[in-house]
């Protein structure tokens, strides 16, 4: 029956695709004549570019899953008539109901979040605040339904504090911030065509592949068949808006980015790089500071990053330093000099890819060494 009911969340993640296809040209001038759009700063003629698209994909997105609600119930074995019973009903699996339920709400809360900043332009600040609200209610449903907090430790570790550890409250913590961390790993890498969805792409790809190879496995199937429900919508929408946002339409730029985001380094209001019409290529943008503006913990990650030497540093006359903005795409054009926005998007993507094999390789043969198999 699980493989019936993947098939037609298959055939709907198509069909979502194709839907997203012909929506997305079809609106640019809806959402252009509402001023919704930006310009594309590296482009000669800058024009003019929708920055609400997430908003249509999103809906396309929940559209596909509400029509998908029925169908795993409708073929659960666990929901269908139990013959040894006589026929009678099997306890409807409302638990598994209100899962998929919460993970829809908060979807839709985050959508809902996504187009307010784009059409309010909000803060920083609330863009830390914003998704951990969107995530209270998959962290309340589980809450009721487990709310099972005990970690298990590594081998290294249980000397000191046994086999698990059960960490209460703190385990809320920790994925109310995890949630900020995933969107805004993403978002502060905005700036270049394709980027965002391409990653967004590659991970849900990687996702994919990891729910499939636990499946074979035969490790923690429930929870495997549920994120493959939720990742195939979402790799058809993305890959339909990645048709038209690729050129020439997240963990380490959070890392990187740190000392800009919560300011022990001076941040602009934009980050992204300089573009050079006559040459078409793309330069470093800049801060400028005097060290004595920055705080203890400033000064040491500036040292460190110049050490280094992940930043650029030119030291003025009157003493005021100038030095690259503390992004990703930043940081490439440090070591590679300027160039072109297409070989930015395709050095970063493939940055991305990399990270996603560290990650298997840290999941399968090194995590034997630290847990039991």
């Amino acid at each position: 029956m699980s493989a019936i009911v993947i098939a037609i969340n298959a055939a709907i993640s198509v069909s979502a695709y194709l839907m997203t296809v012909r929506m997305i040209p079809r609106f640019r001038d809806m959402f252009v004549k509402a001023r919704l759009y930006g310009k594309d700063l590296c482009k000669r003629d800058q024009p003019q570019v929708p920055e609400s698209y997430g908003v249509l994909i999103g809906c396309v997105f929940l559209v596909s899953l509400f029509l998908f609600i029925p169908i795993p119930f409708t073929f659960d074995e666990a929901a269908a008539m139990d013959v040894e019973t006589g026929g009678k009903p099997a306890t409807f699996p409302h638990d598994k109901f209100v899962e998929l339920i919460a993970a829809l709400l908060s979807i839709c809360c985050m959508i809902f979040l996504g187009f307010a900043d784009d059409v309010l332009d909000l803060r920083w600040r609330h863009k830390l605040l914003l998704p951990t609200i969107a995530t209270l209610p998959l962290l309340m449903v589980y809450y009721v339904n487990y709310n099972s907090t005990t970690i298990i430790l590594p081998h290294f570790a249980r000397a000191f504090f046994g086999k698990s550890v059960n960490i209460g409250i703190f385990y809320y913590v920790y994925m109310g911030m995890l949630a900020v961390f995933c969107t805004n790993a993403i978002n502060i890498l905005a700036g270049i065509n394709g980027l965002e969805v391409g990653q967004s792409l590659i991970i849900a790809a990687s996702i994919l592949v990891f729910n499939i190879t636990e499946l074979c496995l035969g490790h923690q199937i429930e929870s495997h068949k549920f994120s493959i429900y939720f990742v195939l919508p979402f790799l058809a929408t993305s890959l339909a808006l990645w048709k038209f946002n690729k050129y020439p339409s997240k963990i380490i730029n959070f890392l990187y980015s740190t000392p800009q985001l919560f300011h022990f380094v001076p941040c602009p209001r934009h980050r992204l790089p300089k573009y050079d019409a006559k040459t078409d290529l793309l330069h470093i943008s800049t801060t400028d500071f005097h060290p004595k503006e920055l705080g203890t913990l400033g000064r040491v990650m500036v040292t460190v990053f110049r050490t280094l030497r992940l930043i650029s540093w030119q030291e003025k006359s009157d003493g005021r330093v100038i030095t690259n903005n503390f992004t990703l795409i930043n940081f490439v054009l440090v070591v590679f000099g300027p160039v072109h926005e297409r070989v930015v998007t395709q050095m970063l993507m493939g940055v991305q890819v990399m990270c996603t094999l560290v990650a298997f390789v840290i999941r399968y043969p090194l995590a034997n060494y630290f847990y039991e198999t």
